[in-house]
């Protein structure tokens, strides 16, 4: 499964003795609203077509040509965001196979494999060709953006509030 971790770094004793203190913090909850919350921006990032920074995906060539929306075409990478979360963690990704080759980018060659050639269109021209690179841009959806960390704050401060 892709996924985000999150670790707390810098001068976080404060915070972690202070959490010590609350004996009635709700952990689970907490960590349950922030895992949902970071599943709900990431596939809201399909409909942006944008990274967790803000970036605008490169178009597809699918995308380009039939008007529709990139990593959209079916929804099933979308549909399969998952969150998960116990009392000590949250997560958020993926088992979709696809997935690492779109956030992270990939280089393939593709070759004939039941005869000589490759045929395919392009620009309305058939080509024949015994193999071919594909250069697949990397188009992050998994992340945590600055609005999400701004969520996850006010999650936290209102879970310790209580």
């Amino acid at each position: 499964m892709s996924s985000i971790r999150v670790e707390l770094s810098g001068d976080t004793q404060d915070l972690l003795e202070r959490l010590k203190q609350m004996e009635s913090f709700d952990k689970a909850g907490a960590l349950n609203a922030i895992a949902e919350g970071l599943r709900t921006s990431t596939v809201e990032r399909f409909s942006q077509e944008k990274d967790p920074e803000g970036g605008k995906w490169l178009p597809s060539i699918r995308a380009k040509e039939s008007g529709g929306k990139t990593l959209t075409q079916t929804a099933a990478l979308k549909n399969s965001i998952r969150a998960k979360s116990d009392d000590s963690s949250a997560a958020v990704g993926t088992n979709d196979i696809r997935a690492a080759t779109h956030q992270f980018g990939d280089v393939r060659t593709i070759r004939a494999k039941n005869g000589k050639y490759l045929m395919f269109r392009i620009g309305g021209r058939w080509v024949r060709k015994a193999s071919v690179t594909v250069h697949i841009p990397a188009r992050p959806f998994l992340g945590i953006s600055r609005e999400d960390q701004e969520e996850i704050r006010d999650i936290l401060e209102e879970a310790m509030e209580e």
